[in-house]
């Protein structure tokens, strides 16, 4: 077994909350109009579509676009301890 260091990667993200501002921005970056899902009121989700099948988002959480354009969630505390805001 060896280890190994991530490779520092700029990516895109946007972080998911449930209002109309945040909903169609993150439309716009995804490509297409998401939908969310209210079956539980209290906890709306995000069924996105990954290259390892349909993941699921909550609110709070962020949306990345990967190195090949594609689209996952990754939750905030994850986010916080991998990623750093770029200028």
């Amino acid at each position: 077994m060896g280890k190994y260091r991530k490779k520092p990667v700029i990516v895109e993200a946007m972080q998911f909350f449930d209002n109309a501002e945040t909903l169609t921005k993150l439309s716009d970056f995804i490509g297409y109009t998401i939908k969310v899902d209210y079956k539980d009121q209290k906890n709306p989700i995000l069924k996105i579509p990954t290259l390892e099948g349909e993941h699921i988002a909550r609110v709070g959480d962020w949306i990345i676009k990967g190195v090949n354009g594609e689209f996952y969630p990754c939750k905030l505390d994850i986010f916080q301890k991998t990623y750093e805001p770029v200028n």
